[in-house]
This record gives C-alpha cells, structure tokens and sequence, in this order.
C-alpha cells in the first residue's frame, strides 16, 4: 500500500472548513482526516508525509461535465490518445474527473466517440490522470434555432430509439444529455432519460416557460450553459432562461469566463438559485491550453484570441477557459467564498454526473481527489485517485 500523508493545511469538507488539518491517502482512497493535535499521539509507518505552508487549502478536485476538448485534443476526435491528452493536461487547471462531451456530427461520427470512450473508461482510466466519468452527449437532439456552433445539418429529433442504440454502443457510459424538449418527441424523449438514471438538461433551446415547466415535470434536472443557445429572459415571457432561474428542480451550468456571462448576469443566477442550484463548466474546446490560431470544432473552422473561441462568423464556440480561473472568476464576478465555491465545483457536479457516492468532497471512503491551493488560489498539487497528477515546481 502507498501512504500519503499531507498535513499543515486548511481541509475543505463538505459543510466545515477544519482549520490546521491533515488527510491521510492510502492507494486511491482518503482513509483519514483530522485536525493538527490529533496528529501528536499517532504513527504513520512508511508514509510520505507532505508538510505545508499555513494557509494552504485542500479541496475537492474539480469535476468538469461539459468539456469537449483540451491540449489540441477533443472527444470527438473518436481516438485514446485525444482522451489521454486531455486527461493529462486538466490536472493543470485542478480537474480530476470530467464527463468527455460529444457534439452534433454525424451519427457514425458519434457512434464512434462513444465506443472510443466507453472503451477508454475500461481500459484507460489510469490512476494519476483525470478520470473520464463518464459522457455528455451534447447534441444532435436540439433546435436548430438554437445550434450556436453546432453543425446545423446534422441535427436530429429526440429518438428514443436512436438514444437507446447510442447507449448500448456506450456500454451505459452516457451520464447526460443536452436536449431541446420543444422538439417533436422532446417530452417523451426527457421522461425516458429520467426514468433511466440520465441527467436531461435543457440547452441549445427555444423552450418557453410553459415548455420548461413541461419538461421540469417530466424529469428534467439541469440546464446546458445558462443564458447561451437558449430563449431569453423577457418581461412577458420568462422564457428558457427565466424558468431555468425560477424553478428548483433545476441546476444551471456557468461558463465564468466573462465572455459568455457577463459578471453581473452571473451573479443574479446565484441570487435566484443559490449556491446549490448551479455548477461550474468550462464548455472548453481544443484549444485550451494552447496558442491563438486556427483550430476546428465539429469541422468548423474556429478563430482563437483574446481569450475566446469563435467561428469565422463571430458565433462563439466553446470557450478555453479552465476550472481554476472559473473559481477564481467566480471569487470576484460574486460574493461568494471559496467555500461556496467549491459546491459548484465539485459537489454538484458529482452530483448530476451521479458520482458523489465517490467523489465531490473530501470524505473517509472517496476516491482520492484533491487540490492544494496556495494563499492566492494557485493550484500548488493535484492528486487525482491518491497519485500526484501535477505540481507547479515540476511542471
């Protein structure tokens, strides 16, 4: 067995900030968490102990469920090695499991990013890396009206069938789906999810308020990138944005980047849903993490710089935007604290991804998970499943 021992350090649980702590790792799990004085009476035999500076905080790692791409790599890509590199490159930025997120294609293009990774999460998912948890399929099921940068031509109607074929190809991996309920079929289509154990999340929509309310009642849980790729807020017409504020059944993903959202739209969603009515995405493509330049998004040519992703028309695709400046952002686009935060961050989307049983908080029996931030809310170390994926002084 490998021991981890890291101590010195503010732990972030689930409902307490303990203050001057430590947690103990052995193999992939937590087995032991506690405060400084409880250390004195205790030895730990062939143990790495990891002594910090005070005022560091260990948190939950981050769980991304709307990710497409990462380090020139995307899901779409239909290969391991675009999964491995995005695996290895979302430690950087404090992710240490996400959902690989699929986009509008062609049915075989889709077909085959589903089997690449139901195949990669069987053989691939290595201690170390993110963990890819499971899919996203965001699209073909949407309204056309709504695409943004999803290739028009091959959207689809909700199919149950279509759906069912899907997740025998996935081998049950598809976690969520974006869906547009207005469409024909769309009810059915979000009930048969629900009554399955797959999140629906209403996004690239013309949905009004009485579509959502529809929706909401037959098992509808999440909405896809609050405010983009959907009806808007009117005064006499709360729209999909107005109902998705109004109604608790409902989660709403953010892109904290400042592009998507303006700071202000932002904080009234955490007004109206509170700190556990949203959760944290970055919607991120390939090009995070790499230069500006041309790059490709579902075969569309995609434009980089200035910090936002677009297509030759303006449209925005994606974003590259990563986990810990989404925290960061979040800090001063709001009046929460990091505490808070890190709900958004971790709980509620293990939660949604239906993880939490092993993963979103730092709890005796989890995966190993973890990030160690400094004073500033610099990542310091990600550990993901018990084994060291990054640290800032060698990477």
């Amino acid at each position: 067995m490998n021991h981890i021992l890291f101590k010195n350090a503010d732990i972030y649980l689930e409902n307490e900030v303990l203050e001057n702590g430590y947690v103990l790792i052995t193999d992939d799990k937590i087995t032991e968490i506690g405060s400084a004085d409880q250390l004195e009476n205790k030895t730990f035999d062939n143990t790495e102990i990891i002594t910090l500076e005070k005022g560091t905080k260990i948190v939950p790692g981050f769980i991304d469920v709307h990710i497409h791409g990462a380090g020139g790599a995307d899901t779409m890509d239909g290969t391991h090695e675009a999964l491995r590199t995005m695996a290895t490159h979302l430690p950087q930025e404090g992710t240490t499991s996400f959902l690989a997120t699929t986009m509008t294609q062609s049915p075989e293009n889709i077909v085959n990013a589903l089997r690449n990774a139901a195949s990669y999460q069987k053989t691939e998912n290595h201690r170390g890396e993110a963990e890819v948890i499971g899919l996203h399929l965001e699209g073909p099921f949407i309204n056309p009206a709504k695409k943004g940068a999803q290739p028009e031509e091959y959207v689809l109607e909700p199919n149950i069938t279509t759906f069912q074929e899907w997740q025998k190809e996935a081998d049950g991996t598809i976690k969520l789906v974006t869906v547009a309920p207005e469409m024909p079929n769309g009810m059915e289509f979000v009930k048969y999810l629900a009554e399955n154990e797959v999140t629906a999340s209403i996004g690239h929509t013309d949905s009004t308020y009485a579509d959502v309310k529809n929706a909401v009642e037959a098992g509808a849980t999440q909405v896809t990138h609050l405010y983009n790729g959907m009806r808007g807020l009117h005064h006499r017409e709360p729209g999909t944005a107005g109902a998705a504020l109004l109604f608790d059944e409902l989660k709403v993903e953010l892109i904290s980047d400042g592009i998507h959202i303006c700071p202000e739209m932002i904080q009234l969603a955490i007004q109206a849903k509170g700190t556990d009515g949203a959760l944290l995405i970055t919607d991120a493509m390939r090009a995070k993490c790499l230069k500006n330049g041309m790059y490709e998004l579902g075969g569309q040519p995609v434009i980089v710089g200035d910090g936002r992703a677009t297509l030759e028309d303006g449209t925005l695709a994606g974003s590259i935007l990563k986990m810990i400046d989404s925290v960061k952002n979040m800090l001063s686009f709001t009046d929460l604290n990091l505490h808070d935060l890190i709900k958004l961050a971790s709980a509620t989307p293990a939660k949604q991804a239906r993880v939490f049983d092993r993963k979103g908080s730092i709890e005796v029996g989890k995966d190993a998970d973890i990030v160690i931030l400094n004073n500033d809310i610099n990542i310091e170390m990600t550990i993901c499943r018990g084994k060291i994926a990054y640290k800032k002084d060698e990477n």
